[in-house]
């Protein structure tokens, strides 16, 4: 291995991976849903943010929707 490579000899390529990037987000989660998520890293060697794209992604690719029904508010 060289000590030192001379990268203005180098040819410019466009990335061919550019349109695979993830795109950065700020959302707000739950302290509880980062700690599951956490210690599922833990346990698993994966990053906690890539084990919440995986999961979002199994949504996504399977069309599951979030099935709930708001409770009236009790009147006393």
């Amino acid at each position: 291995m060289r000590e030192h490579y001379d990268l203005k000899k180098m040819k410019w390529q466009k990335n061919p991976y550019a349109k695979r990037l993830k795109t950065p987000i700020t959302i707000r989660v739950d302290k509880d849903i980062i700690s599951y998520f956490k210690g599922m890293a833990k346990k698993t060697g994966l990053p906690y943010q890539n084990l919440i794209n995986l999961y979002l992604r199994d949504c996504a690719t399977h069309q599951r929707e979030l099935k709930m029904q708001w409770a009236a508010p009790r009147l006393s």
